[in-house]
């Protein structure tokens, strides 16, 4: 920045520390004195400009700025920058004027959704455009940061309900993809239940086939075990007469229980004669001996 009264040429200088001093001789540019220790010429030399070499912030006046996409933009900023020499009369107001020309020209080129998801991408194109720009007057741009943007209430209430929209998606996504599992989680376990439940069933089948087969088993055996000693009590002395009681108590129990179910039954013509029965089956025994 410029001070208010410029240091008269008193030949020696001494220039402070941060500050740049332009030096014109005889009117035109001559050299910029740095800080510390300088030598003037008389007369013929003159203090032209103070400037400061601190970086210097100014705020960027609020403005309105379409996007790529048609979406007008209230977008203000701060903009650092330094000054190098005198290549413009007012400089904040040149710098001004062109971060505000320069920030409108990149939301053109940008959709809103970039430009709110690419702020900092954003700030270094509007930078490297402004140093481009400026490089004749002799500013330097040191960086520039957006610092509002204002959508349209339109808009920023169409973004909310995207944004609610995108989260019941989500949220209904979730819950189908919990039903999924569910269902999935039922179906296996009813299927597992199915297949423990049919082992199950084969293994009771097979040990009641075991048991059938292993009871017909015992009661064959028994039989013939019977069979077996009853033959051989046949063939012992006094046997066929053992037998031929059995048969005839045998004989005389049927009968009883034939009476006992009818009132009518049809017996053999010598139904009363056991004796003779008892004969036969005797020597039906005997032949089969034979």
């Amino acid at each position: 920045m410029e001070r208010k009264s410029l240091p008269r040429n008193t030949v020696i200088k001494f220039v402070p520390q941060q500050e740049a001093w332009i030096v014109e001789r005889m009117g035109k540019f001559h050299r910029m004195l740095e800080p510390g220790l300088n030598i003037l010429v008389p007369v013929i030399d003159r203090i032209k400009y103070v400037k400061s070499l601190k970086e210097t912030a100014i705020e960027v006046p609020s403005q309105s700025a379409i996007t790529q996409d048609n979406v007008t933009l209230e977008l203000d900023g701060v903009l650092y920058y330094r000054i190098a020499s005198y290549g413009v009369e007012d400089a904040e107001f040149a710098i001004t004027q062109l971060a505000q020309t320069t920030m409108r020209a990149e939301i053109g080129q940008m959709t809103l959704d970039r430009t709110l998801a690419e702020r900092a991408h954003l700030n270094a194109n509007i930078v490297d455009a402004i140093n481009s720009a400026a490089d004749d007057w002799g500013i330097r741009c040191l960086r520039y940061e957006i610092r509002d943007i204002h959508p349209p209430a339109k808009v920023v209430e169409s973004m909310h309900q995207q944004v609610s929209a995108e989260r019941t998606k989500r949220a209904q996504i979730l819950e189908s993809e919990g039903a999924r599992q569910a269902a999935i989680n039922v179906a296996e376990g009813r299927k597992q239940a199915t297949i423990l439940a049919s082992e199950a069933d084969k293994a009771e089948q097979i040990n009641r086939a075991s048991g059938e087969a292993e009871a017909i088993l015992l009661r064959a055996r028994a039989s013939a075990k019977g069979i077996e000693n009853v033959a051989a009590a046949i063939g012992q002395m006094h046997g066929s007469d053992a037998v031929s009681m059995a048969v005839a108590e045998k004989y005389v129990d049927a009968f009883g229980k034939m009476a006992k179910e009818g009132t009518t039954m049809i017996v053999p013509a010598a139904a009363n004669d056991a004796a003779s029965m008892v004969a036969q089956v005797r020597k039906r025994s005997l032949a089969d001996r034979v």
